[in-house]
């Protein structure tokens, strides 16, 4: 049987481009279909233009350092109009390195919403229909909100950074990294933030440890946090929207924003009418290969809802075509994956957290925390965590968990030395680079406690 194409793409971002650009560079002929904006998530409504803030809500603190280090620095207001422009041109330009891209390596580009029709007919929104042999669902995710009356009055992570003014107070809810980190980036650019989360912590499923001291961080730099609770009421008022908790508190702010979990873009994909399988969330159901229940369809990335990063979903983009086009059959690692959480104090963590470890079996925990000499000088509160979960039998570092400036950047470092089975013994071999806070990782001798 002949196909229009060896491999049709669903979905432009990472994850999906990354696999069609590797299976075009066999010698596949690949087509690919974006309904929105090519870079999905991750480069348009994710992690870029959310770091690129992240770096813009810091530089207050950083000029009132500068000023306790002798520097005769003004501050003056934060200028989100003239900050949007280059935010959304930086976007525009990461779009247009994407299409490049695609374009290189000869991926023929549809720039309509797909669907499927059967396990090998695609149907395009332009009202084409395109046959192909194998079929990648790449399509991520989208924010959800709760089903409450006034709702519809709040804003997700998508509309964050298209927001025509900054408001003056927000009200955040949620408790996990979306809702954290954006409590501290607009607390950063001078927003009045208040954040609701319905548990006992924020970043449920972190180190305890860890997450105590960055909710305690980020209440020192001026969120106003609330644990156990939840909005009661919410409704217009005026220009504003007022909000009653569960405690009682009632509120009107500027804005309010949900960041309360997100779903599989699967909706209206054809794919349960044609035989694969969902989860509860609207994931794809796929085996280690990344394959459906439908053999010639396979899905990648936050879709799958297995881990939700963009270098996981590329990573599993490369396996697929080594599987699928290369004949080399290939599982995505998704063990000991580094990650960041950029709140403000920054996270850094891989492996087991003390909690999960201590389940398993017999641990050392080394650990200490401090304020970092430059944060010392400049008279601020901020202290870091440098964190390591030991095997008591193996001697093997199981999980590493940093709370500090530019913990994202240490941790890709040690994440290194953990995955390749580093022991304690490996670390304390490691001659100390001083001074600098990530010394403490070589230098801990003695286990803090033992479980």
């Amino acid at each position: 049987m002949s196909f229009d194409f060896d491999l049709f793409v669903i979905g432009g971002g990472s994850g999906g481009v990354r696999a069609a650009r590797v299976a075009a560079a066999t010698g596949a002929k690949v087509g690919l279909a974006e309904e929105y904006r090519m870079g999905g998530t991750c480069v348009i409504r994710g992690c870029v233009p959310k770091k690129l803030m992240v770096f813009a809500s810091t530089y207050a603190e950083s000029m009132a350092d500068a000023q306790a280090y002798g520097w005769d620095v003004k501050v003056g207001p934060f200028d989100w109009t003239k900050f949007r422009g280059k935010l959304h041109a930086e976007l525009d330009r990461l779009e247009a390195v994407y299409r490049r891209l695609l374009g290189n390596s000869e991926v023929q580009i549809f720039d309509t919403r797909a669907t499927l029709k059967d396990a090998h007919t695609i149907s395009l929104a332009s009202g084409e229909e395109v046959s192909a042999k194998h079929i990648l669902v790449a399509t991520g995710g989208y924010p959800t909100k709760p089903e409450m009356a006034g709702a519809e009055l709040a804003i997700t992570s998508n509309e964050i950074f298209s927001l025509e003014a900054m408001p003056k107070s927000i009200l955040i809810v949620g408790g996990g990294y979306i809702a954290s980190e954006f409590a501290g980036i607009l607390n950063g650019l001078g927003v009045k933030v208040t954040q609701f989360y319905r548990g006992a912590q924020i970043l449920r499923g972190f180190d305890d440890e860890a997450r105590g001291l960055i909710a305690e961080g980020m209440i020192d730099k001026g969120v106003d946090l609330h644990l156990g609770t939840v909005i009661y009421e919410m409704r217009r008022e005026g220009e504003g929207i007022y909000v009653q908790a569960s405690n009682g508190d009632e509120h009107v702010f500027d804005q309010v924003m949900f960041a309360t979990g997100r779903h599989a873009n699967t909706d209206g994909l054809g794919l349960e009418e044609i035989g694969v399988k969902l989860g509860r969330a609207g994931e794809v159901i796929v085996d280690d290969y990344s394959q459906t229940a439908v053999p010639s369809i396979y899905a990648v990335g936050d879709v799958t809802n297995r881990v939700n990063l963009t270098p996981v979903a590329i990573r599993e983009g490369m396996a697929f075509v080594e599987t699928v086009f290369k004949g080399n059959p290939t599982k995505p690692d998704h063990e000991l994956i580094p990650s960041a959480v950029f709140t403000q104090p920054e996270f850094g963590t891989i492996g087991l957290t003390e909690e999960q470890a201590r389940d398993a079996g017999p641990i050392e925990v080394y650990c200490t925390s401090f304020k970092p000499m430059n944060h010392d000088f400049a008279g601020r509160a901020d202290r870091v965590l440098m964190k390591l979960i030991v095997c008591a039998d193996t001697r093997k570092v199981l999980g590493c968990h940093i709370v500090a400036d530019h913990a994202g950047e240490l941790i890709q470092m040690v994440g290194i030395a953990v995955k390749m089975g580093a022991t304690k013994e490996d670390f304390d071999r490691t001659v100390a680079v001083h001074p600098t806070i990530s010394e403490e990782l070589v230098t801990m001798k003695e286990p803090m406690r033992r479980a």
